[in-house]
């Protein structure tokens, strides 16, 4: 490769990857670099006086700061580990040949990209939303204003901005599906590979309490717990992560009791090694993909349970902005008043068709029997 490459990539991220050929990536790499160069451009007054307000506009100038070290250092990392693979006289690992099979999926990859660009957005939404989200300045001038250059959403009936609502509504659904969702694979994972590794009496008990919760109407029971608690991200968190990991539980449980009798399970036994260790290094990481597919898969559905809490005022309370609360505000003025539930519900189709169809090509590129 040379250090040709190398410099070209330090000056500017991507470039080195379209000296090699790597077309694809140098693209991705500099329309990132250059999105994040774009912000301090654009709102400078924002970025200068960020460190002195309040912690979502820190945590906002920090991720500003940090992701495009870590672009450039991606950048520079990708050419370094092709090159490796280049000079390698082995075959490729599973994840080597995984990771060139989705690059071959441009549905998955626009869906990655839509995923990556909306949590950046979540991060640096103080810095990016023109108005205050929650702030009512005239509302009897704005209520109620149609799509405009200076309203490029339009407003609400209290005179609020709905393109800087859904901004900062980002924040909540997007962290609420990452979060919720790694609790229920977590949760998930656990019972599903004890199950499946201990079997007979411990099999019996965890899958019989797992039927005994599927056996409950999901929305029922989470209308009913967020009724008896006052709804907060906490609760709502808690309460979407506790009742979803059954899905994740039978799957790991039926690769857990197909790899129980494996060789290498078997000769970790024969060694004396703990059933803690042999879950723990053995078991687990070669179950590890189908549970990635799932925890894609679900953040979707997460996201749009919360929508569907939201839509039925058992979310979070107004004024704080989330996009199940936007198209439950818009209901009650769809002709008049279109853009309040039309734009904040294509934002969640459009969420939830990324992670779907992320979750579809990670789910080709893992699955060994599709090679």
């Amino acid at each position: 490769m040379g250090r040709a490459p190398l410099i070209a990539s330090a000056l500017l991220p991507g470039l080195g990857q379209f000296i090699v050929g790597a077309r694809g990536a140098g693209i991705s790499i500099v329309l990132a670099w250059l999105a994040f160069l774009a912000v301090p451009v654009f709102a400078w007054d924002r970025v200068r006086t960020a460190w002195n307000g309040p912690l979502d506009q820190r945590i906002a100038l920090i991720t500003l700061v940090i992701v495009p070290l870590l672009v450039w250092a991606g950048a520079l990392r990708h050419l370094v580990a092709r090159e490796r693979r280049r000079g390698r006289t082995h075959g490729d690992s599973q994840w080597d040949i995984a990771l060139r099979r989705l690059r071959t999926k441009p549905m998955a990859l626009a869906g990655l990209w839509v995923i990556a660009t909306l949590y950046a957005v979540a991060l640096l939404a103080p810095l990016l939303a023109p108005y205050d989200p929650i702030a009512q300045p005239d509302i009897v001038r704005l209520a109620y204003l149609p799509p405009s250059t200076e309203y490029p959403l339009g407003t609400d009936r209290f005179g609020r901005d709905v393109l800087s609502r859904i901004l900062y509504g980002a924040r909540i659904s997007l962290a609420i599906g990452f979060i919720a969702t790694a609790i229920s694979v977590t949760v998930g994972t656990a019972v599903g590979a004890l199950a499946g590794y201990f079997g007979r009496l411990v099999d019996s008990v965890l899958m019989r309490f797992t039927d005994v919760v599927l056996a409950f109407p999901r929305l029922i029971l989470l209308i009913l717990i967020v009724a008896l608690f006052e709804p907060s991200l906490t609760v709502i968190i808690l309460v979407l992560g506790l009742t979803q990991w059954p899905a994740t539980t039978r799957i790991v449980r039926g690769e857990v009791l197909s790899l129980r009798e494996r060789e290498f399970v078997q000769a970790a036994r024969a060694l004396g090694f703990r059933h803690s260790r042999i879950i723990l290094r053995h078991v687990l990481p070669n179950v590890i993909a189908p549970v990635i597919v799932t925890a894609t898969l679900g953040i979707g559905n997460t996201i749009v349970l919360e929508a569907g809490l939201a839509f039925l005022g058992l979310g979070l309370q107004p004024p704080t902005p989330t996009w199940g609360e936007m198209v439950n505000a818009g209901r009650e003025n769809l002709l008049g008043a279109w853009w309040l539930a039309t734009f904040p519900g294509l934002t969640i189709v459009l969420v939830v068709l990324a992670f779907n169809v992320l979750g579809d090509g990670l789910r080709d590129a893992l699955d060994p029997r599709l090679r």
